[in-house]
């Protein structure tokens, strides 16, 4: 075990998706992940994991965060899934965003809920049984409201009921398949809040709450340490050098695990 005043290790995140200076959310991510440490906060050790790489057994072995970051379609979904498939059962933190938030629920369905054969129309658009569908309006570039549910995790990090939140996706689940996944254990809590936001076409007055309900923002699974995945994306609040709470939170995650496994005994 280590000596009481050993420093803890760095947290080391494996960041999965396919790099590219193209994606605005990408360029930004290394400066998000640098910001704990300047504040006395986290020390983190971060890897980017192309998703072909992210397919094999054990290619996550030692991470003590996975972050499945936008950027779809992914070379590899098959490595994308894997990869979230490899946070949730062996309750390594995990967040996914955008296109992460996607094949999240595209492995929980698969392989919790039994719906093998359901795809992603983005990858595969002659898929006869897609999760993934196009939405109906596209949030590519837009910015809107999210209401979170109480008490959820997602709640607690946020420090709030309602956020705003910016988006550049035009893919997201159907509803058909959302009460299979909730039957299953995965908790949808944060919905679209009524489109009140910049670039939301505000909804009418007679707006049902079982509508809003099947327009899912954000996805948890209580049991899990930590497990969020969210359509919206954090990393594209603010000026792109303090990072959203989603990141913060998903630090400190990061560094709980990492002491955990050095207070392991060999």
């Amino acid at each position: 075990m280590p000596h009481p005043s050993t420093p803890p290790p760095a947290a080391r995140i494996a960041l999965v998706g396919d790099r590219s200076p193209g994606v605005l959310a990408h360029t930004r991510i290394p400066a998000l992940l640098d910001a704990p440490a300047r504040r006395d906060g986290p020390v983190l050790d971060a890897y980017w994991i192309p998703t072909p790489d992210a397919e094999p057994a054990g290619s996550l072995t030692g991470f003590d965060a996975v972050w499945l970051v936008p950027g779809s379609p992914y070379r590899s979904e098959a490595g994308a899934v894997a990869a979230v498939r490899t946070a949730r059962e062996q309750g390594i933190p995990f967040l996914g965003t955008c296109g992460g938030f996607q094949h999240a629920l595209l492995e929980f369905a698969r392989n919790v809920c039994g719906l093998t054969d359901v795809g992603h129309a983005e990858n595969h658009p002659e898929t006869g049984d897609p999760l993934i569908v196009p939405l109906a309006c596209s949030l590519r570039g837009h910015e809107g409201a999210v209401e979170v549910a109480a008490g959820s995790l997602a709640e607690r990090v946020l420090g709030a009921e309602r956020t705003v939140e910016r988006y550049r996706c035009s893919y997201g689940p159907s509803p058909d398949r959302l009460d299979v996944l909730r039957a299953h254990g995965m908790r949808f809590s944060g919905v679209d809040a009524g489109g009140t936001g910049k670039g939301v076409e505000a909804a009418g007055t007679g707006r049902a709450l079982a509508d809003r309900r099947n327009e899912v923002r954000i996805a948890e699974l209580p049991g899990h340490p930590f497990f969020l995945a969210t359509l919206f994306q954090p990393e594209l609040a603010g000026d792109g050098i303090r990072p959203h709470p989603l990141i913060r939170a998903l630090a400190t995650a990061a560094e709980a695990h990492a002491a955990e496994r050095a207070a392991l005994p060999y």
